[in-house]
């Protein structure tokens, strides 16, 4: 397991490292908690005149999450030096701390969590001493879902395709005829345990488009009457990011898309496991293509 702070771009920090015999280090102990299920919120209604409630529906709340570590250096100095890498880490203001865990079989999965408190410290005769010293540190996880290591892509191509990367499984067949991309049933599938929120890329030229969910739930663009400018022009590339917190239309030169959106727009998720998406596309020329690109979420590492 390792910790990376500054929202993974600061300096990565192994809580594993007696397994190398590395000295000075910072060591994960027993009793790490909050890493297996998120915490779940129900809600539900009550009746004056039945007993008990009505469930009504739950969501997954934030993941509170605790891990013991231990802090050993070769002396006194060693040990403050520990202490200023684990606290620069930490710290909260310079972004999320990305908590990476591994397994022997090199499955890897990560965390996004905020520290909020067990540092504060403890010499007490049990807690620390000249060269060791002994931590619980808490952290919160918004976002409660661990994520994948490797990401799922699948592209489309006029005149020809790819396969999913990971998976090795083909898409096709697909309706590919007169410059239009159309299929009620192009399969995709979601290795993680809850839904997965995908970015589109559209390479123009583009002349309209309607992506459709499971759900049927959908977002697009019309296709204007002939002469009109294509909804992506050639050259551009449009970004779909359909993720929480993000929400954004822009293509690769940042123009903002939102003002040419068909009325009520759905960015919606691809659910876990197998399911079909419906695509209309109308392309402009042989040389658009669509690119979709989503990181799997899981329950538990």
């Amino acid at each position: 397991m390792t910790i990376t702070g500054s929202g993974g771009q600061g300096e990565e920090i192994s809580l594993t490292s007696f397994a190398t015999r590395e000295w000075p280090a910072i060591l994960i102990q027993a009793g790490a908690t909050g890493l297996d299920m998120p915490p779940v919120e129900l809600h539900a209604d009550d009746s004056p005149n039945l007993d008990g409630s009505i469930y009504r529906g739950s969501r997954v709340a934030a993941r509170q999450i605790m891990i013991p570590v231990y802090l050993h250096g070769v002396d006194r100095r060693t040990l403050k030096d520990l202490k200023r890498r684990l606290i620069s880490a930490l710290n909260p203001k310079n972004g999320p701390c990305v908590l990476r865990f591994a397994e022997g079989d090199s499955l890897t999965r990560t965390l996004y969590a905020y520290y909020k408190d067990g540092m504060q410290g403890d010499e007490g005769v049990d807690n620390g001493g000249f060269r060791f010293i002994k931590y619980g540190l808490q952290f919160t996880a918004f976002d409660p879902w661990f994520y994948g290591h490797d990401l799922q892509v699948a592209e489309w191509q006029f005149g020809g395709g790819k396969p999913f990367l990971k998976t090795g499984k083909a898409l096709f067949p697909l309706s590919l005829s007169k410059g239009i991309l159309s299929s009620n049933a192009i399969p995709i599938v979601n290795p993680g345990d809850v839904e997965a929120w995908p970015i589109w890329e559209l390479k123009g030229p583009v002349r309209g488009f309607k992506m459709t969910g499971p759900d049927g739930k959908a977002f697009g663009i019309a296709a204007g009457s002939s002469g009109s400018p294509d909804a992506v022009p050639a050259g551009r590339t449009l970004i779909v990011d359909t993720r929480p917190g993000y929400k954004t239309l822009r293509d690769d030169q940042g123009t903002n898309y939102w003002t040419r959106v068909d009325p009520s727009p759905a960015l919606w998720p691809v659910p876990a496991g197998k399911s079909a998406v419906s695509v209309d596309l109308v392309a402009g020329g042989s040389a658009a293509t669509l690119k979709l690109t989503f990181r799997p979420r899981f329950e538990s590492y």
